[in-house]
């Protein structure tokens, strides 16, 4: 697994996992093209408490449409890392319509990248003023609140994400959520919202390490390693995950258990600081 899996809250890498929280969805982000949701743009706008006919490729504006385009091949570059040249689409994607969200947040995710704070906010804010409830507006721009430890509103953004009716990324809101309510000393609801994105997506390596990291963290050691032992048992699991799993079995006292991972964790990763530590015993680093 090329991820890495913790949270700044659990004592790691803060910097590695806010990016990867940030590029969870990124195709969804492209979808917003065609919601009914802006009357910025010239589309129909979507009552929630009736029926709308979808709106399709025929209805989309031209404008809109080289926009779309130019987003599509800006998402491709950002991807494979070609940051500058992203940016430059995005550029030409905003000049067809400096109407478009989607344009906006994309933006701020590139220049986040670019470690460009101060013109990611301004991305994130102007997305969020053309599409106020926009639920991937809201969790793009919460994620970046609380990359910038402003905990109180990307929770509360998260939050309004939540409540769409129509949202289909209910559970990487809610890994997002919890790991942002770590990072705020909230654990008790950190845990609560890691265990329904579990629920809602057990398939997810970084919400079960996070959701076991925190468990493990709480002495509630038997349901930590439930969800870890998923991972470890799985081609998902990485030196990190193996670590975690040797610890929780450690404190349950099952010995015999913590030596099989700990045989895995020294063959495939004998360079991991994770073994490093194993070695010298340093369990509670």
């Amino acid at each position: 697994m090329t991820q890495t899996l913790r949270s700044h809250a659990l004592g790691a890498r803060p910097a590695l996992v806010w990016r990867t929280l940030l590029l969870v969805a990124l195709a969804k982000l492209l979808l917003v093209a065609g919601c009914a949701q802006t009357t910025s743009s010239g589309l129909p706008a979507a009552n929630p408490n009736r029926s709308v006919e979808p709106v399709t490729e025929s209805d989309e504006p031209e404008s809109r449409k080289r926009a779309r385009i130019r987003l599509e091949l800006a998402a491709g570059y950002f991807e494979q890392g070609q940051t500058t040249v992203a940016l430059d689409e995005i550029k030409l994607a905003l000049a067809a319509d400096p109407t478009y969200a989607s344009a906006y947040m994309l933006r701020g995710l590139v220049y986040s990248r670019m470690n460009e704070m101060g013109l990611a906010e301004e991305s994130f804010r102007r997305a969020q003023q053309l599409n106020p409830r926009d639920p991937d507006v809201l969790h793009h721009y919460g994620l970046f609140a609380c990359q910038q430890g402003r905990y109180a509103q990307a929770i509360e953004m998260f939050q309004q994400a939540l409540l769409s009716p129509v949202y289909g990324g209910q559970a990487k809101t809610l890994m997002a959520k919890g790991v942002c309510e770590v990072r705020a000393g909230q654990l008790a609801e950190a845990e609560g919202s890691l265990a329904r994105a579990y629920e809602l997506d057990a398939g997810n390596p970084i919400t079960a390490y996070n959701l076991a990291s925190l468990q493990h963290r709480r002495g509630e050691n038997d349901k930590a390693r439930f969800v870890i032992r998923r991972v470890n048992n799985s081609e998902l699991a990485n030196a990190e995950t193996l670590w975690l799993g040797i610890r929780v079995e450690r404190r349950l006292g099952n010995t015999e258990a913590m030596q099989q991972l700990a045989q895995q964790l020294g063959r495939r990763y004998p360079d991991s600081r994770e073994w490093s530590a194993y070695q010298r015993g340093a369990f509670d680093e």
